[in-house]
């Protein structure tokens, strides 16, 4: 045999195998632990959400789904260190409206809200409660602008950080009632609740998590909800537009959860991931669960999470500036 005929079958099996090397490569995503990075510190709401969603996401893909904590500088370290990531689906990061509206609350922002990231689903939706001390006269949206009116100066509405959703939602409140009285941030919901029993502050704006406890054990009273419609585990709450005060007929704050990823992932583990999202939130378990968080559940494509961050960029960003709320 020529040495031309001894070598063809030769590069014709070279040819064939490196055709079907990037087949053979190509293992199913995912093939090792994927991390989702959450700006807030142990035990808070986003991370407990983000851990119930975990846990039924690594029981799915049969991969591990471990949560990492990066608290800090208003949640940028940690959407910093997820738009920084290589776009391969195995770094994803926590988002919520805070994360929208950052542009309008700090002078720079290492990533672009928007554009530095995959969008990949929605998770669920919250909203927030006026509330009163159990003691306060205080029964109705209507008590508490009177008694705002009455006396300005010494009537102060409570939220936690400037900027926070809950923070926006009082000032969105103040602003369409037309009232003029101040709006008291404090750091933790712990220090919030603290400054409505002691009587510091005559009303606040928190997430239904952070005072429902209280509520049910009546050391807090709701006044309103700040959502469109009434909560499912708060039923007999009026929402703020239903106070039938004409100023307020359209009122309506509510901040969400969603998960994202690199910009620049590939569109099908963008699929595969929004898929195993909305897997885990569609089980009856998962639902109760964030339920009683406060949380409804609500799984979404990556095109609703970004109209999400859109809307709620056009909504807050004229409330930021008319609050003054200086850039950080």
């Amino acid at each position: 045999m020529s040495f031309r005929h001894r070598i063809a079958p030769r590069f014709a099996f070279a040819v064939l195998a490196a055709f079907a090397l990037p087949a053979l490569a190509a293992d199913p995503f995912p093939v090792r632990p994927i991390r989702i990075v959450v700006g807030f510190g142990p035990g808070g709401l986003g991370d407990t959400v983000t851990r119930a969603l975990a846990q039924k996401m690594s029981e799915s893909m049969g991969q591990s789904v471990v949560v990492e904590n990066a608290p800090g500088a208003g949640g940028i370290t940690a959407a910093q260190a997820v738009a920084r990531a290589a776009p391969d689906g195995y770094t994803l990061g926590l988002s919520s409206g805070q994360n929208a509206f950052s542009p309008y609350l700090f002078k720079s922002l290492p990533y672009d809200p928007v554009d530095s990231f995959s969008m990949i689903s929605t998770v669920g939706t919250f909203a927030f409660v006026l509330v009163a001390d159990k003691e306060s006269p205080l029964k109705t949206v209507a008590d508490v602008l009177a008694a705002g009116r009455r006396d300005p100066e010494h009537f102060n509405i409570g939220t936690i950080s400037a900027g926070s959703a809950q923070n926006l939602s009082a000032q969105l409140f103040v602003s369409m009632a037309k009232l003029t009285v101040p709006v008291v941030p404090f750091k933790t919901t712990g220090d919030l609740i603290g400054a409505l029993r002691g009587k510091q502050i005559e009303a606040a704006f928190e997430t239904s998590t952070g005072v429902l406890g209280q509520i049910k054990g009546g050391g807090l009273k709701a006044i309103a909800v700040t959502s469109p419609k009434r909560l499912s585990y708060l039923p007999d709450v009026p929402t703020v537009a239903e106070s039938g005060v004409a100023d307020l007929k359209t009122y309506a704050s509510d901040s969400w959860n969603g998960i994202v990823a690199p910009a620049g992932v590939p569109r099908e583990i963008v699929v595969k991931l929004n898929q195993e999202i909305a897997r885990a939130l569609g089980q009856p378990a998962m639902q109760a669960n964030l339920r009683n968080l406060g949380i409804e559940p609500k799984a979404g494509s990556p095109e609703d999470l970004k109209a999400l961050y859109r809307a709620d960029q056009a909504k807050w960003a004229p409330v930021i500036e008319r609050a003054g709320i200086p850039k950080q």
